[in-house]
């Protein structure tokens, strides 16, 4: 039952693609906050299908560590669910992601009326610099900016060097920095097909003040907040 439920999703899944991203391109005219909550309830009723066809829920926790601006989102990246459920935890938002996104047919159009920071993730030096400026237009616009900082998706009980793009931007700008841990990776494998059932435990952190401090410190703070919480989120699945 599991693995036709799967597959019933990524039907769903796809076929709702081909069908919502055509349809909102005519956004691209629209306030950016009306345009992302358009084009945003796509990914509601992802999460709404992953919760009738899977029995794939969630739970939040640390909400109150929100701060009331805009933010930068720091976390953990062990599939597609967060890019798609991450919509509905946090206020609007954009992502760093990788340039060869924006390629894909239909998704990648649709995907760029969202403003996010497309890099290349071998451009070094030059990516991180891309990422400050373009991610301090954001944040002053009041979107929230979302950086997996291991900078591709990682299996549960795995880790990556964690890199300096968004505590590079946290300390150029003075924008809070939002660690966040989940599990997500158990339930929805990094490149796999099933959905398993069950809950998604998705942890906020303490919001870190970045003023003063070099892009260094930040991220050994959030490495350490975001490591520490996946082995207590990792033991409890």
């Amino acid at each position: 039952m599991v693995a036709l439920r799967s597959l019933l999703f990524n039907v769903v899944m796809l076929v709702s693609v081909a069908i919502y991203a055509p349809l909102m391109l005519p956004t691209a005219i629209l306030p950016f906050p009306l345009r992302y909550r358009l084009i945003s309830q796509w990914a509601r009723w992802q999460a709404s299908l992953l919760k009738i066809l899977c029995g794939l829920d969630y739970r939040v926790e640390g909400r109150a560590h929100l701060p009331a601006g805009a933010a930068i989102i720091m976390s953990k990246h062990q599939s597609a669910w967060e890019t798609i459920v991450f919509q509905q935890i946090f206020p609007p938002q954009t992502w760093v992601l990788k340039h060869e996104l924006l390629w894909i047919p239909l998704f990648g159009w649709a995907l760029k009326l969202m403003r996010p920071i497309a890099i290349d993730r071998g451009a070094g030096r030059k990516a991180i610099e891309q990422v400050v400026e373009q991610g301090r237009e954001r944040l002053q616009s009041g979107i929230w900016v979302v950086v997996f900082p291991e900078g591709t998706r990682v299996a549960p009980g795995t880790r990556k060097r964690y890199g300096m793009g968004g505590a590079a931007l946290a300390a150029a700008t003075g924008y809070p920095v939002v660690p966040v841990a989940h599990n997500a990776g158990s339930f929805w494998l990094r490149r796999g097909f099933l959905k398993k059932p069950g809950t998604v435990r998705v942890v906020i952190g303490p919001a870190i003040d970045p003023r003063g401090q070099k892009a260094e410190e930040i991220i050994r703070q959030v490495e350490e907040w975001i490591e520490n919480k996946m082995k207590e989120l990792e033991r409890l699945v």
